[in-house]
This record gives C-alpha cells, sequence and structure tokens, in this order.
C-alpha cells in the first residue's frame, strides 16, 4: 500500500516514545479538545457522534496555537498541500494470492468461478493474484491472463483469444469424443453428455461435468451412471451434480444395472411416475444426498418402499 501511494513506512523502536513524539502529542491534544469536551454528551447513533467529532476537529485546527501563533489548518496550508503529490489514478485494492492447476479445458478454478488461461498452459501450475474487482494469472512471474471478477459460483470468464484454433491442442477431448464415449455407454448417458455441451456457450465450458460422468462410469461400471443419467432425463436436469446425488443416494452397491421401473420411478405402463410422486421422490433425493454414508442405504430402502406401494396404491 506504501509503495502504490508512493509513501515510505519507518516502524518506531520499540519502547521509545521519542521516536514518535508529534505523533503521541497529537493523541494528547486530540483527548483533551475532543474527547474530554463529549465525555457528558449522550449520543443516538453513529452519524451523530461522527458529527460532534467533525465539529470540534474543525474548532481545533483553526485555534491558533500558542508558540507559533498560527493554527494548524494554516500550517497545513502553507506547508504540507504544496508538497502533496497527486493520489494515484486508482485506489488501492487488497488483493490475495493463491495457486490454481490449468485443467483440460484452459480454464483455472478460483473461488468457485471459472476463468481462462492461453490454452497451451493446460496441466501447467500457475499464480493467481485477485482483488475485490480484477484477478489476474500469472506464469512464471509473467503476466498470462487477466479478467474481471466475478461473482456468484459456477460462472465462467473465457477469452477468444485462449481458445485454440480447431482446439488442435487437445483435439483428443473434442466434444465429438465425449458425446461418442456417453453413446457407447447407453443412449441416456450420450443424451446427457450432449445437453450439458449445448447448454453452454463454449463447449469446452462443459469438459469437466462430461468428465465427472465419466469417472462414474469407471468407478461403479457403466450400468449405474447409465441408469443415474435416465433419471436426471426425467427429472429434466441434465447436469453432473444431479447425475452424482442420483448415482450416490439411488444405486447401492450390489444394485448395479436396476432400471428405473425397479426404483418404482416409472409406472408399469413406463410413463412418468405422476408429479406428487415425484416432487416427493425428489425432495428425499436431496435429503438422502445430504445424510451421512451409513445412513443412506436405510433411507433409499424406505424411499423405494414408499414409491412402490403409492403406485401400487388405486
Amino acid at each position: 500500500m506504501a509503495e502504490h501511494y508512493g509513501a515510505v513506512v519507518i516502524p518506531a523502536r520499540s519502547g521509545r516514545a521519542k521516536d514518535k513524539a508529534k505523533v503521541e502529542t497529537s493523541v494528547l491534544v486530540a483527548q483533551r479538545w475532543i474527547l474530554a469536551t463529549l465525555r457528558n454528551h449522550t449520543f443516538f447513533s453513529l452519524a451523530q457522534l461522527n458529527t460532534a467529532i467533525r465539529d470540534k476537529l474543525v474548532v481545533l485546527n483553526t485555534r491558533p496555537m500558542q508558540r507559533l501563533g498560527v493554527s494548524r489548518q494554516q500550517q497545513y496550508e502553507q506547508l504540507d498541500r504544496p508538497a502533496l503529490k497527486p493520489l494515484p489514478a486508482a485506489r488501492y485494492e487488497l488483493c490475495e494470492w493463491s495457486e490454481a492447476g490449468v485443467n483440460i479445458d484452459y480454464h483455472v478454478l478460483v473461488d468457485r468461478n471459472l476463468y481462462s488461461v492461453p490454452y497451451q498452459l493446460v496441466h501447467e501450475r500457475v499464480e493467481v493474484r485477485y482483488s475485490a474487482s480484477c484477478l489476474e494469472i500469472l506464469f512464471k512471474g509473467k503476466r498470462v491472463a487477466s479478467h474481471a471478477r466475478l461473482r456468484g459460483r459456477g460462472q465462467y470468464s473465457t477469452r477468444p483469444e485462449h481458445m485454440p484454433a480447431a482446439h488442435r491442442a487437445h483435439a483428443q477431448w473434442s466434444p465429438s469424443r465425449l458425446i461418442r464415449w456417453g453413446q457407447q455407454t447407453g443412449p441416456a448417458t450420450g443424451s446427457l453428455v450432449a445437453e450439458i455441451l449445448s447448454a453452454l456457450p463454449h463447449p469446452e465450458q462443459g469438459y469437466r461435468s462430461c468428465l465427472g460422468v465419466m469417472r462414474l462410469g469407471k468407478s461403479y461400471g457403466e450400468k449405474r451412471p447409465e441408469a443415474a443419467c435416465e433419471r436426471a432425463h426425467h427429472l429434466g436436469s441434465c447436469r453432473y451434480r444431479t447425475v452424482k446425488n442420483i448415482h450416490l443416494s439411488r444405486l447401492r452397491p450390489g444394485q448395479q444395472g436396476m432400471s428405473l421401473r425397479a426404483h418404482g420411478l416409472l409406472c408399469p405402463s413406463g410413463s412418468a411416475a405422476p408429479s406428487a410422486c415425484c416432487c416427493s421422490r425428489r425432495w428425499l433425493l436431496h435429503t438422502a444426498a445430504k445424510a451421512t454414508h451409513q445412513d443412506r442405504s436405510d433411507r433409499d430402502r424406505r424411499l423405494v418402499a414408499h414409491a412402490i406401494q403409492q403406485h401400487r396404491t388405486p
């Protein structure tokens, strides 16, 4: 901050009051002429207190000093003001530093939002300097990207100059490959991947979500994510987080490949369940996602039994 305003900070020695005699004297004067005169007053708001202090401060600064015969305000106008430098064009902003990794979509995650960098930095580690209004990304001490700070969460700031021509640098992660992989897993997975990529301004912004679905298939087999993707389509929420919550809360170990009909999520005719049942199951689904892993299995058993009973009741 001192460098930004062209000032110098010279700390005083500990226990040496004479190093800052003028400061100590000013504190004493303020206590006598401001605090002491207001000690018996009662204020009902901070604004009233500030107004009273400001009035007393004007009286103090315009009062002639005994030794010099001039006021502090006159000395300021004669000596200090001519020597002052103009303030910088921009105010000083407190900044924070952090490190981040560049993902295959050439974005870095900072405070739950994503910012683009040149695609050549994929898989590299970068430094991030961010304030309340601006975010800068540095690689090996050199600034490579600058963005306006985003608010909220899950938002993207993508600069066109950071995107590769025809995405040659990471062609192996093209949208067509992700959609093709999803179709190999199942029709519901392929449709969900296509929905994720088409719902964003740039398909690359959906790579993280698609790779998340891919990781579910590697960990638990292809049948379980396919059933979760099918349920996400019926809920009308084609998002990775929805698939993950359904996958964790409804498909338990030993139930791989269970269809939606086996879960009681479809009527015997194949149509969607009644809206009231859907609302009930959706609420229980989010409740189960927040529960501990130990309680989730018992909660899901009750959920499935309740849904099946509602469909069988005339």
